[in-house]
């Protein structure tokens, strides 16, 4: 499991799940004002049908993860031949939908339910399973001031930050990370992956 950036230190690993959606681009806005890169991680036919998106999200220096084809909860009481499915073919919509070359190196579970066995499909699919070390809970919209002070009082060296930018209305989600980048900034942090 990955819950931390791959240098360490006074760096923080921004990452987005359940997208690519009609506010990622919002997302890559901001995160190319302030030269940021985060982590993409993308459900399967959210990437096919947005295609466009993963091809900038790459494009700008972003990195892709797998986030399953569906979405399920929770996703350890699926047969075990259901959650290679959502693993294994998720990845191969992202792969499809990014071009070329696309790599997708890790998986998240949806809602963090990781479990030994599709911690070992996703390492059988050249994956390494992604936490997070500060969850800002901005999928139930707490406010932006919320999604802010969460990621202010938890962030850690080398902290790795779960946002989304789909599955919903993410506007706060967007007007938060238009605070959180230059706050981040100003306290010398630098942005970086989570360690692969």
């Amino acid at each position: 499991m990955v819950y931390h950036t791959a240098s360490g230190g006074r760096t923080v690993a921004l990452t987005f799940d359940d997208g690519p959606s009609q506010y990622t681009g919002q997302v890559l806005d901001l995160l190319a004002q302030y030269g940021a890169h985060a982590t993409f991680c993308q459900i399967g036919p959210q990437a096919t049908a947005r295609p466009a998106a993963v091809k900038r999200i790459l494009a700008e220096g972003h990195r892709l993860c797998d986030h399953t084809v569906h979405h399920p909860q929770p996703m350890h009481t699926l047969s075990h031949d259901r959650q290679v499915y959502e693993i294994a073919a998720a990845k191969e919509m992202i792969t499809k939908a990014g071009g070329t070359g696309t790599e997708v190196p890790w998986f998240r579970a949806p809602g963090g339910d990781f479990s030994a066995e599709n911690k070992l499909i996703a390492v059988q699919n050249g994956m390494r399973p992604l936490g997070w070390s500060v969850d800002t809970r901005d999928w139930s919209r707490p406010g932006v001031a919320s999604i802010v002070a969460d990621v202010q009082r938890n962030l850690g060296p080398g902290g790795v930050v779960l946002m989304h930018d789909g599955g919903g209305d993410r506007s706060q989600t967007v007007a938060a990370l238009r605070q959180l980048l230059p706050w981040l900034t100003a306290h010398g942090y630098t942005f970086d992956f989570p360690a692969v």
